[in-house]
């Protein structure tokens, strides 16, 4: 188990220290054949990322070792039922699997991965880092309110959660239907975090502001920057990743969710996937994802756009439910957000 339990319930101040300042880890890091990993000759990779974001690692990964990224993009709840039942019937071709925590943490369960730490995530603050060396945690992704800068003026923006409940955004909101989307439930199960916030007095305040809900965050940026919607709850990374009039929220606090690499225990090319696991949790690798305007774990790292350095220090890991919790938690936001229409 990490230790993402305990983060949650400390001060901003020390998630600022322990995101910002590096500190030693007493794991020690597999060598890695970047000569076996060359006559390899390939990685085969199943990722959420988006290719055209990933191209800003795989490039360079095929130029500086000649080493052939066969990359298969889908949907975190796509990549967990295709790896799942290819590691049930036998075959499981992939090396590496990324995603996020809840859909890892069932393949992990299965024995999908390898014991392997990476040698640059000793550079990560330790708190993230997997006591079993399963997993490796690279990236984090803080959600936060966008808004369209022709509809709203900055002063006029939300400065808090609570603030999405002003009877001025009434039908102006877009969110992520949270009966079909994990992360969305999952994030306002976790606003318990926040001062003053009780969630389901929270979300049923939200769910009678009439907000169009769509089925994941992607889909909110357009909706926002088309102006259907004057503002939506969505992925802050986004604000760096897309053209258009939006801006987001400076909020006190973010909850985020965090992304992981694994490398498979029956991997066709497991040196090629040591080394491909090391290449993104490089320096190199790192400042070539911040760069894309996504939020990752090397200290002192971050995407250029603005405030966003000032982001981590205000970030809340969230805890990810079980399979047994999310059912239940999906039923009452079904009911919360549907049935109480």
């Amino acid at each position: 188990m990490t230790d993402f339990h305990h983060l949650r319930k400390s001060p901003a101040l020390l998630l600022f220290l322990m995101l910002l300042l590096p500190l030693r880890s007493s794991l020690q890091a597999q060598p890695i054949d970047i000569e076996a990993a060359k006559k390899e000759g390939k990685v085969i990779v199943y990722a959420a990322v988006p290719p055209q974001t990933m191209k800003v690692v795989n490039d360079p990964f095929e130029k500086k070792y000649g080493i052939k990224v066969e990359y298969w993009r889908a949907s975190a709840t796509a990549i967990l039922e295709r790896a799942l039942n290819e590691w049930r019937v036998g075959t499981a071709p992939f090396d590496v699997v990324e995603g996020n925590r809840g859909p890892q943490y069932i393949l992990k369960t299965e024995g999908v991965f390898a014991k392997y730490q990476p040698p640059s995530a000793a550079k990560f603050a330790k708190q993230f880092l997997e006591a079993d060396q399963l997993l490796t945690p690279w990236r984090f992704n803080p959600i936060s309110i966008l808004y369209n800068t022709t509809m709203v003026r900055k002063d006029e923006a939300p400065k808090s959660i609570q603030e999405l409940l002003l009877a001025k955004w009434k039908g102006k909101i877009t969110i992520p239907d949270p009966a079909r989307h994990t992360t969305t439930a999952q994030f306002l199960a976790d606003l318990d975090k926040y001062d003053g916030i009780k969630w389901r007095d929270f979300a049923k305040s939200l769910a009678q502001q009439q907000p169009f809900m769509v089925e994941s965050f992607a889909p909110i940026v357009n909706t926002v920057i088309k102006g259907e919607a004057a503002l939506g709850l969505t992925y802050l990374k986004y604000v760096g990743q897309y053209k258009g009039p939006i801006d987001y929220a400076r909020l006190n606090k973010y909850l985020a969710d965090v992304n992981y690499l694994g490398l498979s225990r029956k991997a066709p090319h497991a040196n090629a996937g040591r080394l491909y696991i090391e290449y993104i949790c490089s320096l190199e690798g790192q400042k070539a994802m911040a760069e894309t305007a996504e939020f990752v774990l090397y200290p002192q790292v971050a995407p250029s756009f603005a405030g966003a350095d000032q982001v981590p220090q205000r970030t809340v890991f969230m805890e990810e439910p079980t399979a047994e919790e999310f059912k239940k938690l999906r039923d009452e936001m079904r009911q919360i957000f549907l049935d109480g229409k």
